[in-house]
């Protein structure tokens, strides 16, 4: 890629959280990488947030969404009995459960629009809300 062609500022999505909910960005995302101009590269998605993540999953069934949490947290209980108890238990088990799922993602752009499988969504779970979050959207390529 052509340096020029390949920065471009990155883009900021920022929301309000449910307890323990997901939040669904894929349209946002889709839109922030059709405006880039970019024809074919990648596109990262980024939280800087320690007790959120960001994951793929399937958008068609909102409990499925529900089923993703509640397993997460059967997994990561809270507990008070985490070594590191900065602020509550509940931030404890967050900093687990996002280490664990992960704060970015890096996804493919080709013919100007974002790869994803028919079903596929991309979503920002959250293990220590509610509160306000963000995440910072970054694509890179060749332009048209």
């Amino acid at each position: 890629w052509n340096n020029q062609e390949a920065m471009g500022l990155a883009e900021h999505i920022r929301f309000r959280t449910k307890s323990n909910g997901v939040t669904e960005l894929t349209g946002q995302i889709k839109e922030i990488v059709e405006n880039s101009g970019v024809r074919d590269g990648i596109c990262v998605v980024y939280t800087t947030h320690t007790t959120g993540a960001v994951t793929l999953t399937s958008f068609w069934d909102p409990l499925g969404h529900e089923d993703i949490q509640d397993e997460i947290r059967r997994l990561i209980p809270t507990r008070v009995d985490f070594k590191h108890q900065h602020d509550t238990p509940e931030d404890a088990a967050g900093h687990v459960k996002s280490s664990l799922i992960g704060v970015s993602m890096t996804l493919i752009v080709e013919e100007g629009k974002l790869l994803l499988g028919h079903s596929q969504g991309i979503c920002f779970l959250e293990f220590d809300g509610p509160r306000n979050r963000e995440c910072i959207i970054k694509v890179y390529g060749d332009k048209e």
